[in-house]
């Protein structure tokens, strides 16, 4: 018979357990890790040594159950504030990103080529997200209809609240990403030194990539005796080994190329020189060099030749060395212009490549005509960071997105270089101070304001870059759509386990009576639809498509039809014969919208005989 979708998100613990199971099935008993014969055969041993080097804090452990509780929330479409909803390929969610990232675990899993997040950084005056084990949706929904509040240093456990809220959102969106994906994390001196420690923790210390410094302002300031000019970036990739594939070379710009010159017209064009020498005294690389002026030289003293003799003879043959103009001089190995893809990034990123906070804040004044956001990023540090970690068609999720600076950075560079980089933004619709200039112009929360930038920078991107040429040909379309959806909770009611007394009857009969249709009254056959397509891991951005067959509303997924889901009542034997000639692999009906279990059994047997699977909602 048809098994029943699951109302939850994805089940991370079975899944890492099946994953053991797999590689260590001597380690399971009665369907139980055994965690020391486990450890024994990796050649760790248990000892009773608890000295060791670990980091912790308060609140630790609930912090890793919390990242393994499933969700039971959903995420509802909102087309009326979405821009371009049916065509878009890119994502922006309203909700608490724990929940997001839960509810993306199916869909995303190994998917996402680059996360960049800038979180609080817990300067005692930004929001820290405080969670609740026991019922996270019904935090969420408090949250949001109330001004947020600091984390102030007063209340005792400063570090350790941010500590619990950044731990198991960096926990699953390590899960999202590719083996050649990278994470950059925005931060500054106050919390720099225990996040490296909580990615270490939750990506690997071997994956550790670089800490970034970027020089975030212009100029000093003076009110201090040591004013503060940059901030920091991390930089982890899901598997080292994968950095070369992580981590794309840097663009040469015109400055760069121009360093590149042909005095003797090679005519493998023009080049740079390097020291053709190596630190040190390595015997098989000491040797003489006779220059095309006939003068013979010796190494430094203190230094050997960089290379061999044999690969110098090659180079020589090549015409990879050059000796000064006269010839006189000690050798010096080319680069060609034709053979450097990029350059190697430095972990210094001056305002002067990638802007600063003052240009960030005008940029979103000039876009919105109000200052409507505190210390937003520039666009030109985001560009940058997806130029070095994405090419075409990647995913790039931001789920601490604020003022959508990421959006607007990925739109511009595929306005730029013709790429179809698709983004997931997610935010807290944290509700503005109603003495702000955003809440005076309408703005009532965080989300309304990264909505309009989006909004209004891909309006902007394509009056301005429609007509340029990429190469000899004109541009694709860029996509400047992006589809909205809202964090609640699922579609389908819940069985109401509160005790009642012996003669509360009527309660009992009045909660059976409600679980007749298992949809909630106030959702839509869209709303379902989407919680169907995240639970079974469908993307979002797939097509859908409404039609009726007999007369019923089904609707299809993707073009060549990957699922079809059917909602309406009094499903017949004809009905689901009509479904199955669009021969999709998958079949989902309403368990509601049979009569009887006669009539689902029907369903099932005609499905099957054709090939077809059927799952119930």
């Amino acid at each position: 018979m048809p098994e029943m979708i699951e109302g939850m998100s994805m089940n991370l613990e079975g899944a890492n357990m099946d994953k053991l199971r797999t590689v260590f099935p001597e380690c399971f008993a009665e369907g139980k890790l055994d965690i020391d014969k486990l450890l024994s055969l990796c050649g760790e041993y248990i000892d009773n040594d608890f000295e060791k080097y670990k980091f912790e804090w308060k609140g630790k452990a609930e912090c890793l159950k919390l990242a393994q509780k499933r969700s039971t929330g959903t995420l509802r479409p909102c087309p009326e504030e979405s821009v371009n909803f049916d065509e878009t390929q890119n994502l922006y969610i309203e909700g608490d990103n724990l929940e997001v990232l839960k509810l993306l675990q199916t869909t995303y899993y190994r998917k996402v080529k680059m996360i960049y997040i800038d979180p609080p950084y817990n300067t005692g005056k930004d929001f820290v997200y405080a969670d609740d084990f026991a019922d996270p949706m019904a935090r969420y929904k408090e949250v949001t209809q109330q001004t947020t509040k600091s984390n102030p240093e007063t209340m005792g456990r400063f570090h350790t609240n941010w500590l619990n809220m950044m731990y198991p959102r960096l926990r699953l969106a390590a899960n999202l990403l590719r083996d050649d994906g990278v994470i950059f994390i925005s931060i500054d001196d106050n919390e720099v030194t225990n996040l490296r420690k909580l990615c270490d923790e939750a990506l690997g210390e071997e994956n550790f990539v670089a800490q970034i410094v970027w020089q975030k302002r212009t100029s000093p300031d003076a009110r201090t005796a040591f004013s503060t000019g940059h901030e920091y970036i991390l930089a982890y990739c899901k598997d080292i080994t994968e950095l070369d594939n992580a981590i794309n070379a840097l663009p040469l710009s015109e400055s760069d190329k121009a360093n590149f010159n042909n005095p003797d017209n090679d005519p493998n064009g023009p080049w740079v020189s390097s020291d053709f020498t190596a630190p040190g005294y390595r015997p098989n690389q000491m040797y003489s060099i006779t220059t095309p002026s006939g003068v013979v030289v010796q190494p430094p003293k203190g230094r050997c030749w960089k290379n061999l003799v044999e690969v110098y003879n090659q180079y020589l043959k090549e015409g990879r060395l050059w000796f000064g103009a006269d010839g006189n001089g000690v050798p010096r190995q080319k680069t060609y212009l034709f053979e450097r893809n990029g350059k190697t990034g430095w972990t210094w990123w001056p305002n002067s490549e990638v802007g600063h906070n003052q240009e960030a804040t005008q940029e979103l004044r000039n876009l919105l005509e109000i200052p409507a956001f505190d210390f937003p990023k520039p666009v030109r540090l985001l560009k940058r960071m997806v130029a070095l970690a994405t090419r075409d068609n990647d995913i790039i999720l931001d789920f601490f997105s604020g003022s959508a600076t990421t959006a607007h950075a990925v739109m511009q560079l595929n306005a730029e270089d013709g790429g179809n980089r698709r983004y997931i933004l997610v935010q807290l619709p944290e509700v503005c101070d109603e003495n702000s200039e955003a809440y005076k112009a309408g703005y009532k929360n965080i989300c309304e304001i990264g909505k309009e930038r989006i909004r209004r920078s891909g309006k902007k991107l394509t009056e301005t870059n429609g007509q340029m040429q990429l190469g000899d040909a004109e541009k694709e379309p860029f996509d400047i759509g992006f589809k909205v959806y809202k964090l609640d909770t699922s579609n389908l009611k819940t069985w109401d386990s509160t005790p009642i007394e012996n003669d509360q009857l009527d309660i009992l009969y009045d909660r059976m009576n409600q679980m007749i249709s298992r949809v909630k009254p106030d959702r839509s056959d869209m709303d379902m639809v989407s919680e169907i397509m995240l639970k079974l891991g469908v993307p979002l951005t797939y097509p859908v498509g409404r039609t009726e067959l007999n007369g019923k509303a089904v609707y299809a997924i993707s073009a060549d039809c990957l699922l079809l889901i059917c909602l309406a009542g009094n499903i017949q034997p004809a009905d689901v014969d009509a479904m199955a000639d669009y021969a999709p692999a998958k079949v989902i009906i309403a368990r509601d919208s049979f009569t009887d279990n006669t009539a689902m059994a029907n369903a099932y047997y005609i499905l099957r005989d054709k090939g077809i699977e059927l799952k119930l909602v």
